[in-house]
């Protein structure tokens, strides 16, 4: 593909024609424009006018509303501007803000009700616990919202509701600033890159906007810490997640926009973003339309069945065919993040001008066979920072990363979307299987090469496991041993006991559950008896 003709796809020049559509939703791009379009239609079906909310996306809500997706949606309502949306968009925003917790003595103050049933947070029989009766990081997704809403459709708003904006965002910084990692259970430091980019940028703006120099300065200064990490390695500290790296290429593209020339955001965003791209086109297989891992955070082990917030961005850039996204992404696991569409739409052209040189034509096509490595740091979690090694050809890659932690599961501490080492491959050329490592040890040392993956655990002993969740495959159903896995001849050594336990994990039955709504066959080997050293398995691959 000539290099001119990877600009125009990318810059999206042609226009898909609606008479429907605003005559700004007819100016997006093209890929944006199908993707705004399709997402908005998708969420009308959901939307309530009566309530001025959408429903809960989830089939096992008993339609409950859900705030933050309404956001997403009341911002694409002021694009499309079309019959009574802006009426409906303002009365969003209004009930969005009237749930919010306005009570300063609270923690979690400024943010926001996750839906507008919930009991009062920290009333009786509805105790405080975060990341659970409320998600301090929903400041940062409404909060950059109602900035979009301001900078992009500030006139199509009544004064009152601007009003009730920046007051709502001035609640919702000043909730941020009340957290520190480390303490009253938060984790928010400055390497969570995905918030900490978003805190940085609506305190920055918001301060701004209501003349807070110590608002604007606190941001600024939070963006400094979040550049100095990054500036290590040239790395998010959050590195390589289908959905968080997608949330801060956001945020980063939010610094580079919105910000006047004078902010250190405005200064690095674009930088920041271009380095992160530069990392996921080397990690991007176009043929198995997936990012080869390790994966810091995921949602699934393959991105053709969940809607990852990357998958959205690949739509912007290459067109819905060439991301990871089915032809009706509502089908998909994970199916609320298809809300940000209207977002990442909006932001698609400026987002484009900052992407590097070529990118389209290297997302495209895989070009060859190739090794990636970096390194990561996000302490306080990691003791040292993470290596990362990735091999990639045709059918096959394994990407995994070595690291020193204080907890099972990496930063997050979840064991099921921490993957620190990760195999996947081409079935009949077109479905994707998928090995990835279940971690259960603090320290790790991988070693990739072509075709082997080698893991050491360093502070191991004669009780460590190594397990490893497996794809199922329709043509193979029953699984026996690695010989039964179809696609991929697997060879295994090491000092482990070679002879491994095998489990099944179904919608319907097996001994284990679910994760992240994905089927698999657990794979576990364990010490011989009497075991005394370091534990080691090496795993040899080869797609067949």
């Amino acid at each position: 593909m000539a290099l001119k003709t990877c600009l125009l796809l990318s810059a999206g020049l042609v226009s898909l024609c609606s008479g429907h559509d605003s005559d700004y939703v007819k100016s997006l791009p093209q890929n944006a424009r199908q993707m705004f379009t399709e997402s908005m239609t998708w969420m009308d079906d959901y939307h309530d006018s009566s309530a001025g909310y959408l429903y809960n996306f989830g089939g096992a809500s008993a339609l409950r509303y859900e705030t933050r997706s309404s956001a997403w949606y009341a911002l694409g309502l002021l694009a499309r501007n079309s019959g009574d949306d802006v009426s409906e968009a303002e009365k969003i925003i209004t009930n969005i803000i009237a749930g919010q917790y306005k009570e300063p003595a609270d923690q979690w103050f400024g943010d926001y009700q996750q839906e507008p049933e919930e009991p009062y947070v920290g009333s009786t029989n509805y105790p405080p616990k975060i990341y659970g009766s409320f998600d301090p990081n929903w400041r940062g997704f409404i909060g950059t919202t109602f900035v979009m809403a301001i900078e992009e459709f500030g006139h199509l708003l009544s004064n009152g509701t601007k009003d009730l904006v920046l007051e709502s965002l001035r609640n919702a910084t000043i909730g941020d600033s009340y957290r520190v990692g480390g303490v009253d259970d938060d984790n928010l430091y400055s390497s969570y890159s995905n918030p900490a980019i978003m805190r940085a940028f609506v305190s920055g703006w918001t301060g701004r906007q209501l003349g807070d120099k110590n608002m604007t300065d606190a941001g600024e200064t939070y963006a400094g810490e979040i550049i100095d990490l990054f500036n290590m390695h040239q790395t998010l500290s959050e590195f390589n997640s289908g959905t968080y790296t997608g949330v801060s290429l956001f945020g980063l593209t939010l610094w580079s926009k919105y910000l006047p020339a004078d902010s250190v955001m405005t200064e690095n965003g674009p930088k920041m973003l271009r380095a992160t791209w530069d990392a996921v086109a080397q990690l991007w297989h176009p043929g198995m339309k997936n990012m080869a891992g390790p994966w810091d955070r995921a949602y699934g082990y393959d991105m053709n069945k969940y809607v990852s917030l990357m998958a959205l961005w690949f739509w912007t850039i290459l067109g819905k065919d060439k991301s990871s996204l089915i032809a009706k992404p509502q089908a998909m696991s994970h199916v609320a993040d298809y809300a940000w569409a209207p977002l990442f739409s909006i932001l698609s052209s400026f987002h484009s001008s900052l992407l590097p040189e070529n990118i389209t034509c290297r997302l495209s096509s895989f070009r060859q066979e190739r090794t990636f490595s970096a390194q990561a740091y996000y302490p306080p979690y990691d003791l040292v920072p993470r290596n990362i090694s990735t091999w990639l050809s045709t059918n096959l890659t394994i990407g995994a990363e070595s690291y020193e932690e204080t907890v099972i599961g990496g930063p997050s501490t979840s064991q099921t979307s921490f993957n620190p080492a990760v195999v996947q491959w081409l079935v009949d050329g077109k479905d994707v299987g998928f090995i990835s490592l279940y971690p259960t040890e603090t320290a790790l040392a991988a070693q990739v090469a072509p075709g082997t993956l080698n893991l050491t655990y360093p502070k191991g002993n004669s009780s460590s496991i190594f397990t490893f969740v497996v794809s199922t495959n329709k043509k193979q159903r029953t699984v026996s041993g690695w010989e039964d896995v179809t696609g991929l001849k697997v060879g295994v050594s090491g000092n482990a006991n070679l002879t491994y336990g095998l489990e099944f994990a179904g919608q319907y039955g097996g001994k284990g559950s679910l994760i992240r709504d994905f089927e698999f066959w657990n794979f576990t080997y364990s010490m011989p008896d009497g075991f005394e050293g370091v534990p080691n398995l090496v795993l040899e691959f080869e797609s067949v």
